[in-house]
């Protein structure tokens, strides 16, 4: 364990530099705008443009897919060109494609739009790591996440809230409306990396000792990657891919809690990350990233366990106070993943193969966003609730035993652990 001292909150914002500070400052608008549209995709798509439930299930499939297919050439592209380069790209066509949406008045212009979304989507979320770990020195990399985590759940919060008030089916030109204000948030991230950040090409500095790490299949050899791309596989299936399908389909089901209730417990969930996000860095601070994994994996199953409670307790308002507590606890426990496993990958990728690596962790992660929902789907459809809680604890407990087995495999740097001060003053 390493001694090194806890930073003050303060030191978050003091210590990024420059260049990071201008990649930071834009995602709370950034996710003001995805939270204008989040929460109401189904609703526009169907209840204002009159397309069949069936067909808009179909098409909101389409971004994850496209995602997945081209995640892994849009990191190649990011080792060879600079992420810079491919996020001006990337968020020009989110641009394009939220513009598209917002004029959509079928199901095949839809497709084109949400197609799209999909092509921006393989190099955003990677290509923002990237530009991190050519941008953030190492150790504090973990706070960057951290605190960008926070961020974009209060801008998504902010836009789910004005949104709400905002929107109304019987006046269409509101989703117009929050379509095209969407599209126009990704301008300040766009305008900071044609401005401030163009000297940024976003490949980290690189020796001619990386040079023979340029292959999919050199990455996917990492002895030290490949359990950590597990463990983020499990993480995501057992952790957002539910908590953004399993639980509300759960808590309708089995708890029979309304829609309102359910809109609080997402709340909560915002609420529970924006105000610990900070506080949990200050406490995870040097210490080993696994070990936070384990406890993040106790905390899951915790949440998930309240929501099995949803199901048992036969009262709707017992049932939505255990589907809020369940939503506030897993809260908790995103904000011990969200600085750790990105850090992580980017300590252990190669300056030549930042983007892959980033990538390969994009792709897992999308991989299980399409695999949870199906299981989900398919247990508590057939009635098979308890099964279902039982599979995601059980679930936790194979997150945690993963992390513990990702402790021995990595090195204690790409784990978190700093030396200890009087060691880096020895060794200066």
């Amino acid at each position: 364990m390493s001694t090194t001292e806890r930073p003050a909150l303060t030191d978050f914002w003091h210590d990024l530099p420059r260049e990071g500070k201008w990649l930071l400052s834009t995602i709370i608008f950034d996710f003001i705008g995805t939270g204008l549209v989040l929460p109401f995709s189904v609703v526009y798509l169907h209840e204002v443009r009159d397309i069949p439930l069936s067909t808009v299930g179909v098409l909101l499939g389409i971004p994850a897919v496209v995602g997945l297919l081209l995640v892994g050439p849009a990191g190649a592209l990011m080792d060879r060109f600079g992420a810079r380069r491919l996020l001006v790209a990337a968020l020009s066509v989110q641009i394009l494609a939220e513009v598209l949406l917002s004029q959509a008045r079928g199901p095949v212009s839809a497709a084109l739009a949400l197609t799209l979304l999909g092509v921006a989507g393989s190099a955003i979320w990677p290509g923002i790591s990237t530009m991190v770990a050519a941008i953030m020195p190492s150790h504090i990399r973990q706070r960057y996440f951290g605190v960008s985590f926070t961020m974009l759940n209060l801008g998504i919060g902010i836009g789910g809230i004005a949104g709400g008030l905002f929107v109304d089916v019987d006046r269409p030109g509101t989703f117009v409306a929050i379509y095209l204000l969407n599209a126009l948030s990704f301008v300040a991230p766009l305008l900071v990396l044609l401005g401030p950040l163009r000297h940024i090409t976003g490949t980290p500095q690189h020796t001619d000792d990386d040079a023979d790490t340029t292959s999919y299949a050199v990455v996917l050899r990492d002895r030290q990657l490949r359990p950590v791309l597990v463990l983020a596989f499990v993480a995501g299936f057992v952790g957002y891919a539910q908590l953004n399908s399993g639980m509300p389909a759960y808590a309708r089901a089995e708890g029979g809690i309304s829609t309102q209730a359910l809109g609080w417990a997402y709340a909560l969930n915002t609420v529970v990350i924006v105000v610990l996000q900070l506080l949990v860095l200050q406490r995870i601070e040097g210490r080993r990233r696994t070990r936070v994994l384990v406890v993040m994996a106790v905390v899951w199953a915790l949440a998930w366990a309240s929501l099995g409670g949803a199901g048992l307790v036969g009262s709707a308002l017992m049932a939505a106070v255990l589907v809020a507590t369940c939503a506030a606890v897993f809260g908790l426990g995103e904000t011990f993943y969200q600085p750790t496993v990105p850090a992580m990958v980017n300590d252990l990728a190669p300056a030549r193969s930042t983007g892959r690596y980033n990538a390969a962790l994009t792709g897992t992660f999308q991989l299980s966003g399409l695999v949870g929902p199906a299981v989900s789907g398919v247990l508590i459809g057939h009635g098979l609730g308890a099964v279902y809680i039982g599979v995601l604890v059980a679930g936790c407990g194979v997150v945690a035993a993963l992390a513990l087995h990702v402790e021995r495999r990595i090195s204690p740097a790409a784990n978190g652990v700093r030396p200890a001060v009087e060691e880096v003053v020895l060794s200066a």
